[in-house]
């Protein structure tokens, strides 16, 4: 197929994949993306500019060289496009489908036009490269003699454990629950991201030589000094796993979890694994989800195809501006009003809500008191403030509540059992750059992703464990050929692409 490379962006509109209709998809738990055709995908990459300053590169977190994959596909040279993904992104399969895409609001075309559709770029060049066999095992070519372990096997803790492998220390990662892969299998529904993604690049890290010990709960079941002890050097990619509560009368009541019991038991139930007893459904239930992030959101499409009677995201935050935002102006990541795909399918959002009370008969909870607010406007720090509007005062049927708002830091146990030092808002204290990026106040000991960020995306958890794993290389060996997004080129991941 001819298209035209140069001038693309003035040629082509954007266009992004079709989905299942409502009705068809929210009676099942697959993925319902479909994809473009291969014309349409290569007419799609031709909207790229090539910019002089691409300012997307700014907006990813692991630096993707946009354009520069994009030109590939132009080219239709799928091979040097996967690639040049896997230099910075060792799972763009994932990003392709979780990732918000700040990329995108930050590309030079967006500024008088629809951005190019990056994220489905990065989604196809992953979808075409596992189709076509080329997520191969890549172990190393020498051994460093060193061992590394990882706690936590999220995706920090994967990217990590790749890029150690691959610099030739043997890696092992300790997992609590009873499979790898931490939230992108437990804490992501499988209509967002399929498990057999994550099994496939575990199954390629296995290959490649990293060891996996599930059920191995650091902290409670093995001593993390042991760790210490026993390797030349400990990773910590634990997560931010402790979730804010929402301490209001009526808190004790029956029907209200936290949004992550409830999406970890469908995963495991759609798996066919084994659940407590007393598991959590929305089945036939007033639902009533207290947070309007992704989580939130995630909690909502689930809801819906559990077959709830109906389902309310209540957001204490006023409803985004549609369209634009001069308060978030280009480049920025702006602060828009979204609707993810499961606000599409039915219920219902509110905004400038605060919950007061949690009211229930017979123990359980059955509705919920609450309040509408008023926001100021921002103050010079971009500071709003809130009131309760007098007279506001109102009730939600609730059978079942979650609480999707959010983390604090990671749980106390391996901090406190290691004496590591914590930031302010409680994650483990380690710098970002620097001769002591991601060293913790123990020798030996690193953090990274969400326990030493606090709670973020997945692309910055990749992100954290490709730059983590550099440091503990440069630890170990005194040098470090592993790439960073702070350095140039494409070296480290995809030598063959390294410029001479």
């Amino acid at each position: 197929m001819s298209v035209n490379k140069d001038r693309g962006f003035m040629i082509y509109q954007r266009e992004t994949p079709p989905e299942q209709p409502v009705e068809e998809r929210i009676k099942h738990w697959h993925e319902f993306t479909l994809r473009l055709p291969a014309d349409k995908l290569q007419q799609q990459a031709c909207r790229c500019m090539n910019c002089g300053v691409p300012f997307c590169h700014s907006g990813c977190p692991l630096g993707n060289f946009i354009p520069d994959f994009n030109r590939a596909m132009q080219d239709d040279d799928w091979e040097l496009a996967i690639q040049i993904l896997h230099s910075t992104n060792n799972f763009p399969e994932f990003t392709g489908r979780v990732c918000p895409a700040p990329c995108e609001p930050a590309c030079c075309l967006g500024v008088t036009d629809p951005p190019v559709t990056i994220k489905n770029n990065e989604r196809a060049i992953a979808d075409r490269a596992i189709a076509d066999g080329r997520i191969r095992p890549n172990p190393p070519k020498h051994e460093t003699g060193k061992c590394v372990a990882i706690v936590g096997s999220g995706p920090a803790g994967l990217a990590a454990a790749q890029q150690l492998r691959r610099a030739g220390h043997r890696v092992t990662v300790y997992e609590r629950s009873d499979v790898p892969g931490g939230l992108l299998v437990y804490g992501i529904p499988d209509f967002k991201l399929d498990k057999h993604l994550v099994q496939r690049r575990i199954e390629q890290l296995e290959a490649e030589g990293v060891v996996f010990q599930c059920n191995a709960w650091v902290g409670r079941d093995i001593d993390p000094n042991d760790l210490v002890e026993k390797y030349d050097a400990v990773l910590l990619t634990v997560g931010s796993t402790k979730p804010r509560d929402l301490n209001i009368p009526g808190r004790e009541l029956g029907g209200i979890h936290f949004a992550m019991e409830f999406l970890t038991q469908q995963n495991r139930r759609v798996a066919g694994r084994p659940n407590p007893e007393n598991e959590i459904t929305a089945q036939g239930k007033a639902v009533v989800i207290l947070g309007g992030g992704d989580t939130g959101a995630d909690c909502h499409g689930t809801s819906i195809r559990q077959g709830a009677r109906s389902v309310r995201s209540v957001e204490l935050l006023p409803r985004p501006p549609e369209g634009t935002n001069p308060a978030t102006p280009w480049p920025m990541w702006p602060n828009i009003l979204r609707t993810s795909s499961s606000h599409q399918e039915g219920g219902e959002r509110l905004w400038s809500v605060l919950t007061k009370e949690f009211i229930g008969e017979n123990g359980h909870v059955k509705k919920i008191i609450a309040v509408r607010l008023q926001w100021s406007d921002p103050d010079a720090n971009g500071t709003r403030t809130f009131k309760e509007i007098p007279g506001s005062q109102f009730e939600l049927e609730a059978d079942l509540v979650l609480l999707a708002l959010g983390f604090e830091h990671p749980e106390d146990d391996i901090p406190q059992q290691l004496g590591l030092k914590r930031d302010p808002r409680g994650n483990i204290a380690a710098d970002y750059v620097g001769p002591a990026a991601f060293k913790t106040s123990r020798e030996k000991v690193f953090a990274a992703g969400d326990a030493r960020r606090g709670q973020s995306l997945v692309v910055w958890a990749i992100h954290e464990g490709r730059e983590a794993a550099r440091a503990v290389d440069l630890f170990l060996q005194g040098r470090t050929l592993l790439p960073s997004i702070f350095s140039f080129g494409y070296e480290g991941a995809a030598p063959e692409l390294v410029k001479p």
